[in-house]
């Protein structure tokens, strides 16, 4: 932040879950997969098809397009409660589950930072978040978020999320600084979607230079990097 900038004072910080945070190893499509198998009878509905950066709902809706099924609330709330159910076996089971290098130790940097409010900006519905969460004992760091169950389109959750945290800085959304923390373009095009900046880490399977493409503010390919320490916090006052 130059100097002459005027310091903002609160920053709302959005982690996404899936890519960022943690890897779950698969669960959270195997889990897909059997909830559409026995709602639908199609365990195949997103076969291919990248989940990345998609929020919960965009990814049923896809699934249904491509079994040919229509998309209605009853039919998509009976999806998420299945699915939610076998996530919630599938996640302590996986044996490909990751905690990302240096999450713990910056988390415990963040909530610890005066004028903060940490939580998450991700596609999963809030359950879902804490499952995998859970798992790595991390959900503590998370009391607010934007989620997929608030909507469907990411720019919409992380405004939805962005408002938690300045609610709970008391203060305007507008007098806050935002700072989306994710690892797929999708973050970063719903950060600038309502004027927020993107730290961007390549642990999610998009490399640095498409995420660089993407117009990420900062790209890392860890957490650990110093570069997450500049683009987070701000500078000490002189």
């Amino acid at each position: 932040m130059d100097a002459m900038e005027t310091v903002p004072p609160g920053t709302v910080l959005l982690f996404d879950v899936d890519g960022t945070l943690v890897s779950t190893g698969g669960a959270g499509r195997r889990a897909m997969a059997q909830a559409f198998d026995e709602v639908c009878g199609d365990a195949h509905a997103l076969d291919g098809v990248k989940l990345g950066g998609m929020t919960d709902r965009l990814i049923l809706r896809q699934g249904l397009e491509r079994i040919e099924q229509p998309f209605s609330e009853a039919v998509v709330s009976r999806l998420i409660e299945v699915y939610l159910g076998h996530l919630e076996r599938e996640v302590p089971l996986s044996e490909r589950f990751v905690v990302f290098d240096g999450v713990e130790s910056l988390l415990e940097r963040c909530v610890a930072e005066p004028d903060y409010a940490v939580g998450l900006g991700t596609g999963n519905v809030a359950r879902g978040a804490y499952v995998k969460l859970e798992r790595a004992n991390l959900g503590q760091y998370f009391p607010f978020g934007g989620f997929g169950c608030d909507a469907e389109d990411r720019t919409e959750l992380i405004r939805t999320g962005a408002a938690r945290g300045a609610d709970r800085l008391g203060l305007p959304l507008d007098e806050c600084r935002v700072v989306v923390i994710g690892d797929t373009p999708r973050d970063v095009s719903a950060a600038h979607g309502i004027g927020a900046t993107c730290l961007a880490v390549s642990t999610g399977g998009f490399a640095d230079d498409a995420l660089r493409e993407a117009g990420a503010d900062w790209v890392v390919d860890s957490l650990t990097s110093p570069i997450v320490q500049a683009a987070l916090f701000l500078p000490e006052p002189d």
